[in-house]
């Protein structure tokens, strides 16, 4: 072969090379792909299975809710996968901090707390406390506040941190009057069989947990809780991709058709 032909045939070796290592500069879990600079192409979101409407499991076990679906609308138009774990709600932060997870997305308050050890999306959604007693109960909500009551609350929800700080810590309701529970349908049934005299829960989620029970609402407590997606420290490339998303989501009419789906409206 003639030294022009030789010359020729490494200068298209080196470009298919050049082509072929385009965006492979780095790991996978730095560059990508479909999602971009710094992000992944598949994530593991971690949720409460039983946090109705946000994310719970259906009858055919599977994952949906609120969250759930705008986490699924989220994937599909930014082109990542995402698969959903659900992970009992007082050992997810800890989970995602391990790396089991890559985020949170299932209702979860922002607070100075949690904001510590992690960050949050922009906030999404609001809600505040309510509180539910049998539908026989003379007990009210001054009863409540005044820790004259046997109180029932989820572990690790803002509920639970907003009793202890509120009213146990200021001597209100003494520690043994707050009994926590895995989740609130466990509190619920409790509160119906007569082993608390009220639970405290977020809003919405509250009322469908509820519906059809012996139980009332008789008030509220206003903690204007934001909800965010908790994400590692770290991660700053997928904080500001689901920040993008949300804002995305909301300015999308599906954002309208979920509040209506969930009665969220």
């Amino acid at each position: 072969m003639k030294m022009h032909g030789v010359l020729a045939l490494l200068a298209c070796i080196v470009a298919v090379l050049a082509v072929a290592g385009a965006g492979c500069t780095g790991t996978a879990d730095q560059t990508g792909g479909a999602a971009g600079a710094g992000l992944k192409d598949a994530y593991v979101v971690g949720i409460d299975d039983s946090y109705k409407p946000y994310s719970y499991i259906d009858k055919d076990g599977n994952p949906t809710g609120f969250d759930v679906d705008s986490m699924r609308w989220i994937a599909e138009k930014k082109g990542i996968k995402v698969t959903f774990m659900p992970v009992r709600w007082d050992a997810i932060i800890p989970a995602l901090q391990a790396g089991k997870i890559d985020m949170v997305y299932s209702g979860m308050s922002i607070t100075p707390e949690r904001l510590e050890v992690v960050n949050f999306s922009d906030p999404y959604w609001i809600v505040n406390q309510d509180v539910v007693v049998r539908e026989d109960s003379s007990v009210t909500i001054d009863d409540v506040l005044a820790g004259k009551v046997v109180l029932g609350a989820q572990r690790g929800c803002t509920a639970a941190h907003w009793i202890d700080e509120n009213m146990i810590k200021t001597g209100k309701l003494p520690e043994k009057n707050l009994k926590l529970y895995a989740d609130t349908q466990a509190a619920v049934s409790d509160l119906v069989t007569g082993r608390n005299d009220a639970v405290m829960y977020d809003d919405v989620s509250l009322k469908d947990i509820t519906k059809g029970m012996p139980v009332k609402v008789i008030g509220s407590v206003e903690t204007k809780e934001e909800f965010g997606v908790a994400i590692r420290k770290e991660d700053t490339a997928l904080l500001g991709f689901m920040n993008e998303a949300i804002a995305e989501l909301q300015a999308d009419p599906y954002w309208e058709e979920l509040k209506e789906k969930y009665n969220l409206n």
